[in-house]
């Protein structure tokens, strides 16, 4: 990967599609999620669709996918097929991993086969996985991660997944509430974990662990900049420079249009470039 060569690397985009033409969610969960973010693009993107989309603009992305059977029923898309197939890109792709929380030793072993295979990190999502991230049944998971060097990306706040259908379909919010994090990030002070979004209704929460802790980072990923919460606008610039990464949410935002609205934000001349590619490449251990 050329770093020089880069303008930005988004570190949260979505592969929604596997080779055999799977998807990564029920059709109402997607159509659930198109709706909520307004998105006209493609929704079930490959993974050879996004390294083109970002090798048009010179930019790297992170991908993954959720594996989240056991709360969704619904079978995931394969982790180790990501990795393979993002292989086939170098210059413009970072595969993660993802495991199923409630694997037990199984989910432990494959993040250790995952990470052998290529996996540059692991994504999370509490709220579409049904679990309480700082439950010490999960500690195994994080402890393998921490060992492996590489970082864990975990949803905050609420999400689009489920956004307008009964009862949410079922999912419930209270599991991505970043204060539950805190502990795993005090437990795991080798862990770099990396808190998904402006973490919505408990932003003030993330900003203060972030803050606090040396081994946590915040992504901008799923809002359009515009309507970010002013006191993360502020914090980027000030308390959490050098701790704020660029992230998309890759298709339902697209870069371009984060992009557009980012370059609005009051944000310092000096600061931008932290945000959009030179934080990620420390934190992703790119350099």
């Amino acid at each position: 990967m050329d770093l020089d060569a880069l303008t930005a690397i988004d570190v949260h985009t979505h592969v929604e599609q596997d080779a055999h033409g799977c998807f990564a969610l029920t059709d109402e969960l997607l159509d659930a999620s198109a709706q909520y973010f307004r998105s006209d693009q493609d929704r079930t993107p490959t993974v050879e669709a996004i390294a083109a989309h970002y090798r048009e603009r010179s930019m790297a992305a992170v991908v993954f996918t959720v594996d989240a059977p056991a709360a969704t029923g619904h079978p995931p898309l394969s982790s180790e097929e990501i990795v393979e197939r993002a292989a086939a890109f170098p210059d413009v792709l970072i595969p993660f991993g993802s495991v199923d929380p409630h694997g037990g030793r199984a989910s432990v072993a494959r993040v250790r086969r995952l990470v052998a295979q290529g996996a540059r990190g692991f994504k999370f999502h509490p709220t579409l996985q049904g679990f309480e991230p700082h439950d010490r049944t999960y500690y195994p998971l994080y402890e393998a991660i921490a060992e492996a060097g590489v970082p864990a990306l975990f949803h905050t706040g609420q999400t689009g997944i489920g956004a307008g259908l009964p009862g949410g379909a079922g999912l419930k919010l209270r599991y991505s509430d970043p204060m539950l994090l805190d502990d795993v990030a005090a437990d795991h002070p080798d862990l770099t974990m990396i808190f998904a979004h402006p973490s919505v209704p408990w932003q003030d929460a993330a900003i203060s662990i972030a803050t606090h802790k040396a081994n946590v980072f915040i992504d901008l990923s799923g809002w359009s900049p515009k309507y970010f919460p002013p006191q993360l606008v502020r914090a980027a610039s000030r308390q959490l420079r050098g701790k704020v990464l660029f992230g998309s949410d890759f298709p339902v935002i697209t870069p371009d249009r984060w992009l557009r609205d980012f370059a609005d934000l009051d944000i310092p001349d000096d600061v931008r470039p932290l945000i959009l590619k030179d934080t990620a490449v420390r934190v992703l251990g790119l350099s």
